[in-house]
């Protein structure tokens, strides 16, 4: 390796002291120690796109809740398993208003981000049939979701659905779930990794196959009307965030606090679970528990031993940015479409080095510019090309992490300084001339 930013031998002594079998199949936080410790070894400022960290202020309003409910000594009481009242009714309020759907309050349970929340949904959607343990994921997706899985003990089965858009997806799903020991199925719209939008016609397709099969789909809304191709940022007015909700009483979304409202630090977040399946009582869930319905089990049983209750004055924060939103008064969307301007520029500068976009269609349209974007170079696989850049001070992760049958990287614009495009400009005319085409 010669001519390279970063010093050859110290980035293979601090891997190896990983005990990395494969340094590609590393996970985000792996990934990020390691850059991170090469950083502080090297004194290289690195161009960090490897976890999905927001990178704008927090939302003030936010602050401003918070800090006025922690001044009113909210610290010293236990939150409300259920959920602060506040929240509940603004949770519910600005799915109405954003995503034209009717969850009442009480199925809109405050959680310490969307990774708790998944974790409770996974462990209950896996307890509700005995004879169901198999999750589906419909990717590629977020790696540590099925890390989550393999915590807990249950099996996951997934496919890539770039390579099944359409009417194509029907087909697929029809595989795995006629087999009968799916509970339960996720993805993520905007999704994470690649970027591209599940269209109506395929979110009612995962509708349709979930009330044919009575299976519950769990609808990851972490990038939240992210889709900036769409104006989805005006309350109570179309265009809305699309969902499986029109499709199937079945459903749980996931909304987080952290990428929409940059609130990440709080660990704060909303389970919203659909009318219908808050009240369903399931076999597994009485065998289990002697009573109770999905919802209640959620709550009282599974989010109460995991952790009694979500950061009171978060609720707090959560509940006073809904409200703005559904007020009119902040343009949350508005401020996040920086991470698709960041988006625009980065793209322009890896395809000039001849790097290419691996997902870049969303059927018959571009993929939009957001908060990732999925890059390859011609003749390296993707678990070699995310090692290789960490010796230009580039750091990301394979999509082979991700349940991607693609070859390539995903880069995240979150971290992206204004300062650190000429200094990626540099770094890969030289990584080009290291790696001619």
């Amino acid at each position: 390796m010669k001519n390279t930013p970063v010093n050859y031998q110290v980035v293979r002594e601090i891997i190896d002291s990983y005990g990395l079998p494969d340094f590609g199949k590393a996970t985000i936080r792996e990934v990020v120690a390691i850059s991170s410790e090469l950083e502080q070894r090297t004194n290289v400022e690195f161009i960090h796109m490897e976890m999905g960290v927001p990178g704008l202020k927090p939302a003030k309003v936010g602050v401003d809740a918070e800090i006025e409910a922690l001044r009113n000594g909210i610290a010293s009481v236990y939150p409300n398993i259920n959920g602060a009242p506040e929240l509940k009714k603004e949770a519910s309020r600005f799915i109405k208003a954003f995503m034209n759907i009717d969850i009442a309050p009480e199925g809109c349970v405050p959680v310490t981000g969307s990774m708790q929340g998944t974790y409770a949904t996974f462990m209950v959607c896996g307890q509700c049939f005995p004879e169901r343990k198999t999750l589906l994921f419909i990717d590629p997706g977020f790696p540590v979701q099925k890390q989550q899985i393999t915590v807990m003990g249950y099996e996951y089965e997934s496919f890539d659905v770039y390579e099944h858009r359409g009417e194509k997806l029907r087909a697929v799903l029809e595989k795995y779930l006629s087999k009968g020991d799916i509970a339960a199925m996720i993805y993520s719209n905007p999704n994470n990794p690649a970027w591209f939008c599940l269209t109506e016609e395929e979110l009612k397709m995962i509708g349709e196959m979930a009330n044919t099969y009575d299976v519950i789909v769990i609808e990851d809304l972490a990038y939240f009307a992210m889709d900036f191709r769409k104006d989805l940022g005006k309350p109570f007015h179309p265009p809305y965030q699309s969902s499986v909700a029109h499709y199937t009483d079945k459903y749980i979304v996931q909304i987080s606090g952290s990428k929409a409202f940059s609130y990440a630090g709080q660990r704060i977040g909303i389970t919203a679970i659909s009318n219908t399946l808050y009240h369903r009582t399931y076999p597994g869930l009485t065998q289990k528990y002697g009573k109770g319905t999905f919802g209640t089990v959620y709550i009282h049983r599974v989010l109460y031993a995991l952790s009694s209750g979500t950061s009171h004055s978060a609720q707090y924060a959560l509940a006073a940015m809904f409200k703005a939103a559904s007020d009119g008064t902040f343009d949350f969307v508005s401020e996040v479409k920086e991470y698709g301007r960041r988006a625009r520029k980065l793209k322009k500068i890896f395809t000039r080095y001849g790097f290419q976009m691996v997902y870049d269609q969303d059927l018959h349209e571009p993929i939009a510019d957001g908060f990732y974007f999925t890059i390859a170079y011609p003749g390296i696989t993707g678990n070699r090309l995310m090692e290789e850049l960490i010796y230009y001070g580039i750091s990301a992760i394979s999509l082979s992490t991700t349940g991607s049958n693609q070859e390539g990287l995903r880069a995240c614009t979150s971290f992206i300084k204004e300062h650190q495009y000429a200094l990626l400009e540099e770094r890969l005319k030289v990584f080009c001339e290291n790696h001619p085409l």
